[in-house]
């Protein structure tokens, strides 16, 4: 699991940033939060295929979160895409999204599916889940946590050999859970697999100022992606206007037990992340100001 920051930027694009938008490769597939204006430029010149995009995630209608989608849409159409997309976001996506689509004259050649969501509804993606929470913004806004299902126990080779279970195709289908037979005795996968161990868990904000509900759901979670808009010094500025500031949002990190911070949503005033970064260490030290490009690998803990 690769997460691939496309635009760590607030409210504008700059030199430095461009507006937001995260992607989270898992093997071939592509899901992707927030859709800021020239997000497929950006995805052009990152290691991320727009074309392998499967579902976009929206966390509210400001334009730096979602102006985006009608230029990578119709991107995706001109290179001949015919998988499904699909698209979420708060009440209202399905609306705005139809309207998009319709700008100019063009016509998608492929089906782009689009629900509302609500905070506490759970989307089942089979290997993973996305759990929709409700941010703290000045319009409404929802957050996601994307988290992984438990995966398999540590296989015991040992054991199974000393069991009498022969190396090979049948090691595999224990690993897999499947019971298996073999001179007339039956196998369990309980026999030869430890616990189940917790897959990986990514929450990703959008715009917010500090918020219990993040706190609650980000639990635990190995990368939590947060609004660090302002500095410390300009905190209630950063309030005033439904963000966070870069020592709150460590402070969530920090309640949240997190393993991992990236800020985000940097103000264009900052082309020096030091004292946003500074600020944020002294309360959690595994912070760090997320660029555009930036690629970080989220590794399993066992």
């Amino acid at each position: 699991m690769n997460i691939v920051f496309l635009g760590t930027g607030g409210s504008w694009p700059s030199p430095e940033r461009n507006v937001s938008a995260v992607a989270v490769k898992r093997g071939p597939e592509v899901i992707l939060f927030d859709c800021g204006e020239g997000t497929q430029r950006q995805l052009m010149l990152s290691s991320v295929s727009f074309m392998q995009i499967s579902k976009i995630f929206i966390t509210h209608f400001h334009g730096d979160h979602f102006l985006g989608l009608p230029g990578l849409i119709q991107s995706m159409s001109l290179n001949d895409r015919t998988a499904l997309l699909q698209i979420y976001g708060p009440e209202g996506t399905k609306s705005l999204v139809d309207i998009l689509i319709r700008l100019g004259y063009f016509t998608p050649t492929y089906e782009v599916e689009v629900d509302d969501l609500a905070p506490g509804d759970v989307l089942d993606f089979d290997e993973y889940k996305v759990t929709v929470g409700e941010a703290e913004h000045n319009v409404p806004t929802i957050f996601y946590v994307l988290e992984e299902k438990e995966r398999p126990g540590k296989f015991n080779k040992p054991k199974a050999l000393e069991l009498g279970i022969p190396e090979g195709p049948l090691f595999s289908k224990l690993q897999k859970g499947q019971e298996v037979e073999h001179d007339g005795k039956t196998f369990t996968p309980d026999m030869v697999l430890g616990p189940p161990r917790r897959g990986r868990k990514i929450v990703y904000t959008g715009d917010t100022k500090p918020c219990e509900a993040i706190v609650k759901l980000a639990k635990d979670c190995d990368v939590l992606i947060h609004d660090a808009t302002t500095a410390a010094d300009l905190e209630d500025k950063a309030n005033n206007f439904g963000h966070s500031s870069s020592r709150q949002a460590a402070e969530t990190a920090k309640k949240a037990n997190a393993l991992k911070l990236f800020l985000t949503h940097i103000s264009p005033r900052y082309e020096d992340v030091a004292q946003l970064e500074n600020d944020a260490k002294e309360i959690f030290e595994n912070s760090e100001a997320a660029s555009d490009f930036l690629e970080y690998a989220v590794k399993y803990k066992d």
